[in-house]
C-alpha cells in the first residue's frame, strides 16, 4: 500500500467467518453479524455495507461541494445500489447511486454532483475498476 502522506483517517476492521461471520472495528462502534445474500442468515452482507458507506460518503462529497462553491443545496439523499455480477474468474461489482436534491434546478444538481463524483473517495476508489451510474432528480 502506498504511504500518503498526510492521512485524516484511518478505519480498522477485523472480520472473522467472512461472509457468514462477524465484523468489527477497533473503536468498537461497528460490530456486525455478516450473513451471505440470498441466504436466511439475520446479518448484513459487504455489498449493504459497501451500498451505505458510498451513499453516505458521497452526500457529504455533495455537501461539501455546495458549501464550498456556495451553492444553495437545502438537502438531498443519495440512495446506494450493488450489485454482485459473476465474471469468468471471480466476481465483480457494479453501482448504481440515485441521487436527489432540494434546492437546485436540474442543471444545478447534475453539475454539483458530477464535482461530487470527482471529490468522493469511494468515487476515486471505484474509477476505472467499477461501474458507477449516476441518476439525478432536482426535487
Amino acid at each position: 500500500m502506498t504511504k500518503l502522506e498526510k492521512v485524516l483517517y484511518t478505519a480498522h476492521a477485523h472480520t472473522t467467518g467472512g461472509r457468514d461471520g462477524k465484523s468489527k472495528t477497533d473503536d468498537g462502534r461497528l460490530d456486525v453479524t455478516l450473513s451471505s445474500p440470498g441466504t436466511s442468515g439475520t446479518g448484513t452482507n459487504p455489498e449493504q455495507l459497501f451500498a451505505a458507506g458510498y451513499a453516505a460518503c458521497f452526500q457529504s462529497a455533495m455537501a461539501f461541494v455546495a458549501r464550498q462553491q456556495k451553492i444553495g443545496l437545502t438537502g438531498s439523499t443519495v440512495t446506494g445500489v450493488v450489485g454482485l455480477a459473476p465474471l469468468e474468474v471471480g466476481f465483480k461489482l457494479e453501482v448504481a447511486l440515485e441521487v436527489e436534491t432540494q434546492g437546485l434546478t436540474q442543471d444545478e444538481a447534475e453539475a454539483l454532483v458530477a464535482t461530487a463524483h470527482k471529490v468522493c473517495p469511494y468515487s476515486n476508489a471505484t474509477r476505472g475498476n467499477v461501474d458507477v451510474a449516476i441518476t439525478t432528480r432536482a426535487a
